[in-house]
């Protein structure tokens, strides 16, 4: 039984998270092995561990195949990742876009690039608004 989604992640909960979402459903010696191969060594203990709390969280779900657990992703990076800009934004900023923004803007080197894209954003937002 999946519990409640918490909107927040800790730091190796969503290194776990961010492995599934790029390599889809696994097993946890499949995740063992990517870990290592990013230079992270975690013992089976730990990793279960993990992959239990992400599920009892409700951001994984699992289905046994013979012996073995495969874990897959309850939701989509995309979801996630909104929801945490949410609790971010209600948390930090007390639900103020502006100042979330104003925030990112001077506290972040931003190339001429990068604000001719946010630009586009805005106003593809805006058209998108008004039909």
């Amino acid at each position: 039984m999946a519990g409640r989604k918490s909107s927040t992640f800790t730091e190796v909960e969503l290194e776990f998270m961010q492995i599934f979402w790029e390599h889809g459903e696994m097993s946890s010696e499949e995740i063992q092995n990517i870990l290592h191969t990013q230079g992270r060594e975690l013992t089976d203990g730990t990793i279960r561990k993990v992959l239990g709390i992400l599920l009892k969280k409700g951001h994984l779900k699992r289905e046994r195949r013979g012996r073995s657990f495969y874990y897959l992703p309850s939701e989509v990076k995309e979801k996630a990742n909104g929801r945490m800009i949410l609790d971010l934004l209600n948390r930090a900023f007390s639900g103020s876009i502006p100042s979330m923004v104003a925030t990112l803007l001077d506290c972040r080197d931003l190339k001429p690039d990068d604000l001719e894209a946010i630009k586009m954003m805005i106003i593809e937002h805006e058209k998108e608004e008004l039909n």
